[in-house]
């Protein structure tokens, strides 16, 4: 079970356009929310992206780089993208490794289906936010900045 105050486990993805993205790559430089959402193009997820995409400004203010998640195709998540114009990279998680690493699959032994899942990560690699749903952005980045301050008080004494 994913907790808060744990490490994040590591992942290397690709994203939608073939990018690779590595969560190590964002440690002491940049907090990380990983959206994992069910499926491309479907009404609670187009919801959730587009909230993640109209939000862009504030998380990019909070220096915090936003990922979809999904075991989806590279075709899927591209069509996905630009059909709303997200500025976030959709990262595919073929089999789910990721999802599961992370506490997101619903309970189905046949199949790979995600369970709508935020976490939130801080620089040092910890999980900071977790939470199922699709909880706002205020409440995501008020997680990510509780444990910044938490870490600037601790540096200063």
């Amino acid at each position: 079970m994913m907790k808060v105050g744990q490490q994040a486990p590591d992942f290397d993805l690709e994203d939608e356009r073939g990018n690779r993205v590595r969560l190590a790559d964002f440690r002491g430089k940049q907090a990380v929310v990983l959206m994992f959402y069910p499926a491309d193009s479907t009404p609670g997820c187009t919801r959730q992206l587009c909230t993640a995409r109209d939000d862009y400004d504030k998380y990019l203010a909070a220096g915090v780089a936003v990922f979809g998640v999904n075991p989806g195709s590279a075709s899927g998540h591209r069509k996905f993208s630009e059909q709303h114009g997200f500025k976030t990279p959709l990262l595919l998680d073929s089999g789910g490794r990721v999802s599961r690493a992370y506490d997101a699959l619903m309970p189905i032994p046949i199949v790979t289906l995600v369970n709508r899942t935020v976490a939130g990560i801080d620089r040092g690699g910890i999980v900071r936010f977790y939470e199922r749903g699709m909880p706002g952005t205020d409440a995501i980045l008020a997680g990510l900045a509780g444990a910044d301050n938490k870490q600037q008080t601790a540096n200063s004494k």
